[in-house]
């Protein structure tokens, strides 16, 4: 371990910022492309059975971001912690951190599991479902929150192999898994017969599938090893998942809360309203899984690299995103404006959906390159263990902005108030995350 942690030292602190970067991201991009894109495809085909089928996976999302809060919550509070002790050349530590992490991930989604099927029908009432939604609700939910353990602990995995700059590993893990979804879902839907059921079972095998590739792809490369004899629990190390797995939990958990109360703002207007925000949603997480996968691309080189006290390349690669981010994100927007209504057309052949994801998308659209910077920051801070400017800035776009603006907006603006309110949201998010972000990075310049 200690042969293969100074070989990876030398490179994360040594390689040229935007190449080092490039050659990280490309694997998380495509995980992230991919598992956004499965997303997208369970919409699809569960689109082509009713309306109301469409709602309730929209109306599951929440508790699917629950359960990935959780995933975030270890996965990135350890990961971080392991990059910036493998900066520090501390490997010990490292690997207690790296098992700590993924056992208490698995117990958190056993735990969800229980909770979960033990109060389902309230769970899907409380979210959003209407009398025509509920059954598909439950019978949706009730079979995802059987892979709740393998979701939490299976993002553990990924986001550690990321965090010690091994991001093939991670990529193939996950990737085998959406593949294997995109693939079940016609399968078990039209195939077999098994309506919006059938796209909950090739969620939670994929799922499964993923996480014993990834354990698998533990054992590989440079990789530290999962051993429960390192699974060390104490004070210390849990602290460390707090502060830097904190800002997630916040950021999933209240885009969980806020889809909550986004369905049932949009449930007034009727089911297709829900389905309508439901597409967008879907839509807008697949063009921000390229901003995500960069910025997690540079999170690796940011703690390896605050970990060295090399905070020059810790700017360099900062602005290096925050650039090609804002050129993608700006390309995509103008060409999504344009072709709007087909795109939602794609998911949902009903033209009161289409009416309302149209006006939605065109929205979010406007504000979307706005969202490099505050993913960036967010990422940056959280990595560096700034955990209370990490958490402010993580609870700002789908919390201390959308949960109030979702409750007002409609109120005076009816179901423009709805589809208009994230747009607004990032827009606040974006001025609120400059000053948050400006003086940390001007105090790296000072000590660089």
């Amino acid at each position: 371990m200690n042969q293969s942690g100074t070989d990876k030292y030398t490179l994360m602190t040594t390689m040229p910022v935007p190449r080092l970067i490039c050659s990280l991201a490309v694997p998380t991009i495509i995980s992230m492309l991919v598992t956004s894109f499965y997303v997208m495809a369970d919409t699809y085909f569960v689109g082509q059975i009713n309306t109301q089928s469409t709602a309730a996976v929209g109306i599951s999302f929440s508790v699917m971001a629950i359960i990935q809060a959780i995933g975030f919550f270890f996965g990135h509070g350890s990961g971080n912690f392991i990059s910036r002790r493998l900066g520090a050349r501390d490997y010990e530590s490292a690997e207690k951190m790296a098992s700590t992490g993924f056992f208490c991930a698995f117990i958190c989604g056993v735990f969800i599991t229980t909770l979960g099927l033990l109060f389902l029908t309230p769970i899907c009432q409380l979210l959003g479902s209407t009398e025509t939604i509920l059954p598909y609700a439950e019978s949706y939910l009730g079979i995802v929150l059987l892979g709740a353990p393998f979701m939490t602990s299976s993002l553990v995995l990924n986001n550690q192999m990321r965090f010690q700059g091994n991001a093939v590993y991670a990529m193939i893990g996950i990737t085998i898994g959406a593949v294997l979804n995109i693939g079940l879902d016609p399968l078990l839907i039209f195939v077999f017969d098994m309506g919006i059921a059938g796209a909950a079972w090739s969620t939670l095998v994929s799922q499964i599938c993923s996480f014993l590739v990834l354990i698998l792809m533990d054992r590989k490369g440079e990789n530290i090893r999962i051993h429960y004899r390192n699974f060390t629990p104490k004070p210390a190390f849990l602290k460390e998942i707090v502060y830097g797995g904190s800002p997630s939990i916040f950021r999933q958990g209240l885009a969980s809360l806020a889809t909550i109360l986004l369905n049932v703002s949009a449930g007034a207007y009727g089911d297709a309203a829900i389905a309508g925000m439901s597409i967008v949603t879907r839509i807008c997480m697949f063009i921000n899984s390229f901003v995500i996968g960069f910025g997690q691309g540079f999170q690796p080189v940011c703690g390896f690299n605050y970990g060295a006290r090399l905070y020059k390349r810790v700017r360099a690669g900062f602005f290096f995103c925050i650039k090609l981010g804002m050129v993608f994100l700006a390309i995509c927007s103008i060409v999504g404006y344009i072709y709007a209504p087909e795109v939602v057309s794609w998911f949902r052949d009903d033209i009161h959906v289409i009416e309302t994801g149209t006006r939605a998308l065109r929205w979010q659209l406007i504000t979307l390159p706005l969202g490099v910077w505050v993913i960036l920051c967010n990422m940056m801070l959280q990595t560096i263990r700034k955990p209370v400017r990490a958490v402010i800035l993580s609870s700002a776009r789908q919390g201390l902005f959308f949960i109030p603006l979702i409750l007002i907006l409609p109120v005076y603006l009816g179901l423009q108030g709805v589809e208009m309110c994230q747009a607004v949201s990032d827009l606040c998010s974006f001025l609120l995350a400059i000053p948050l972000t400006i003086p940390v990075l001007n105090e790296m310049k000072r000590q660089g």
